[in-house]
């Protein structure tokens, strides 16, 4: 049995690629199970379907976790059901950004506690409707010395779904890669309010997204994640802006729904690095303060 934990576009996306009788979702404290989940799903290739998942029971020790959450509710959400889980099975975090997964190592160092990076893209445009709206690839690796061992199986649980999943030796790297792609479209999105490929046009995005990458490429090779110019950063940005025009990014579709921002985890998280590592950011703490006063509306 695999176990999810937060049952948003991505949670669902999971449950309903996994086999069923195979997967199901965990309340949180204080949440009721209930009945089971339905929900519609529509898949990226294929007819549209009825998802029905039940809730964890008490009797259920899941083999595998996947948290699907906010970062910035991930190590509550741990926290509340941490004593459901069996000390052997693998936690596998799905966060945005940076520093949830550093922060739920820390919190439980002697856990096989796994981070991925997906480019699968999933979004609810109704309440009981999710689209799995791009197809993409999930690279899974370590974040504590317990979890090594536990890539593998892990990488074979999920293997079922038909999704490309892929063992990554060097998980940081890869949650580095994401994060610039989201420092450089996300904020962005959610301040001009509109899909990915639009901003490319836009005077805000012009006028400031060179002195974003020359920020991101200095923290790079001061984390230890390697050099690349400033130029291939913007190229590379703008690539997946293109390829993803008509999305809508996660940090829009939160501003618009009224809900918190992962902004403290993306260019948040850049600019408190930059703090501690003697590195001026005032472009990624501009983008910050702006989706933060967008959020607090």
């Amino acid at each position: 049995m695999i176990g999810i934990l937060g049952a948003g576009s991505l949670g669902r996306l999971w449950a309903a690629s996994l086999p069923a009788g195979k997967v199901a979702f965990i309340a949180r404290p204080g949440e009721s199970p209930g009945a089971d989940l339905v929900y519609r799903f529509r898949p990226f290739d294929g007819p549209e379907s009825t998802i029905r998942i039940p809730f964890l029971r008490a009797s259920d020790e899941p083999e595998l976790l996947l948290v699907t959450t906010k970062a910035g509710d991930t190590v509550d959400a741990i926290a509340g059901i941490i004593d459901r889980i069996p000390q052997s099975a693998p936690i596998m975090l799905f966060q945005n950004g940076l520093g949830s997964q550093q922060a739920v190592a820390a919190q439980w160092p002697d856990r096989p506690i796994l981070a991925a990076s997906t480019t699968e893209g999933a979004n609810r445009p109704e309440p009981d409707l999710l689209v799995h709206a791009g197809s993409g690839d999930t690279w899974v690796g370590a974040m504590t010395e317990s979890a090594r061992p536990s890539v593998g199986r892990a990488v074979a649980f999920l293997q079922g779904t038909g999704l490309a999943i892929h063992p990554e030796p060097d998980i940081l790297q890869r949650l580095w890669q994401k994060l610039i792609i989201n420092a450089g479209i996300n904020p962005y999105t959610a301040i001009l309010d509109c899909p990915n490929g639009k901003i490319l046009a836009a005077s805000f995005y012009q006028d400031t997204i060179d002195s974003l990458c020359r920020e991101l490429s200095v923290l790079m090779a001061a984390a230890g994640q390697g050099k690349e110019t400033p130029d291939s950063l913007r190229q590379r940005i703008e690539r997946v802006a293109r390829s993803t025009a008509g999305n809508t990014s996660s940090m829009r579709a939160d501003v618009l729904l009224g809900r918190r921002t992962e902004i403290d985890f993306i260019n948040g998280y850049l600019t408190r690095l930059g703090k501690d590592l003697g590195i001026k950011t005032p472009v990624n703490q501009m983008l910050t303060e702006r989706v933060q006063q967008l959020s607090s509306r």
